[in-house]
């Protein structure tokens, strides 16, 4: 089970990639973060994905760094003991200080690859996607770290 901000879902959706969020049993989606995500055009896919829109309190979050969004899906994460998907380095932060476990887009695409959804060269080729043709802000050493956990499993 994970919840979700708004970036993976955009993010994913920049490169057709929304059925990666399938490897997940059940994914939660913040009424905030969807709103987000409305706001900016629902993703072609979206509407394809299973998810559960879910109500929260984005105040129980004391980061002031981070939109209503971010503070709203840590504070499902935490609150449900779910994995939090977010490419957001202070969300990240936040999120890890608080003892979520906390996965970005990479590691979404390498949990496809690990579940079969994807072979090694898919896998890399959306990687690489991520940083060339996405909003993403992504470092080559990122890209790198993610296609070494691809060889490690």
């Amino acid at each position: 089970m994970a919840v979700s901000d708004a970036g993976p879902l955009i993010h994913l959706a920049e490169i057709d990639s929304l059925e990666l969020l399938s490897t997940f049993d059940t994914l939660l989606v913040p009424e905030t973060v969807y709103r987000e995500v409305k706001a900016g055009g629902v993703p072609n896919g979206l509407a394809d994905l299973s998810y559960g829109l879910v109500e929260a309190d984005e105040r129980r979050i004391e980061a002031e760094e981070l939109d209503a969004g971010e503070r709203a899906a840590i504070a499902v994460a935490k609150e449900r003991g779910v994995v939090l998907l977010s490419d957001d380095l202070a969300a990240r932060k936040a999120a890890s200080d608080a003892g979520v476990e906390v996965h970005g887009t990479i590691g979404i695409i390498a949990l496809g690859y690990s579940r079969g959804l994807l072979d090694r060269d898919e896998a890399v080729s959306r990687m690489r996607a991520l940083q060339r043709e996405t909003s993403l802000f992504v470092t080559e050493a990122v890209v790198e770290r993610g296609i070494r956990m691809l060889d490690e499993q």
